[in-house]
């Protein structure tokens, strides 16, 4: 089963190859792993995707909450979210095609990012379901390049924080100052 993990992080040098390490010692394969910064710049957000049952998930969860640099974690399973995607795509066509291309590109609301004599550039922002749609639309006018950012994703408006592993305070290595600290969701 297709999990998403949400894991609020320290933002500090190591935390990435600290958590991908948790992932390859127990030989679970990262289907997509994002990073990046939140509205606190102490704190990123790591968005992991990976495929497995429901206990081994459950034990990712609790391992990935004992890494010192790991604030909260949260499986996003059985809870409303919305995850993104956004996907560069070069498409080897010319003027001879190019309409048939922008009009799917409209159909998925895409964006033409770049045109050049032989080819176009196409930005798509959505779910994976859809980036792989598309790209299966595109592929009999010649995919001569992709580039994909990963998933991130969020849960729907205010939730209840049931799902949520919390590393203990005690494990940090720094503590963070009163504003940061602020930041984080309730326990």
């Amino acid at each position: 089963m297709r999990h998403v993990i949400s894991a609020l992080v320290i933002n500090e040098s190591g935390v990435l190859a600290s958590v991908a390490g948790m992932f390859a010692a127990r030989g679970f394969n990262i289907d997509s792993l994002v990073v990046g910064r939140t509205e606190n710049p102490e704190l990123s957000r790591m968005t992991i995707v990976c495929t497995a049952d429901d206990n081994t998930i459950e034990q990712v969860r609790k391992q990935l909450a004992k890494l010192v640099p790991v604030v909260k974690v949260r499986d996003f399973k059985d809870a409303a979210y919305v995850e993104r995607d956004l996907l560069l795509v070069k498409v080897g066509v010319g003027p001879d095609k190019r309409g048939e291309v922008i009009e799917i590109v409209s159909l998925f609301r895409g964006k033409v990012v770049d045109v050049s004599p032989d080819s176009v550039m196409v930005e798509l922002v959505g779910t994976e379901e859809k980036l792989e749609a598309f790209i299966e639309l595109m592929k009999p006018y010649g995919i001569e390049e992709v580039a994909r950012t990963g998933v991130i994703a969020m849960a729907r408006g205010h939730q209840s924080k049931d799902k949520v592993a919390s590393a203990p305070s005690k494990k940090r290595t720094r503590s963070l100052d009163a504003p940061a600290a602020a930041a984080l969701p309730p326990s």
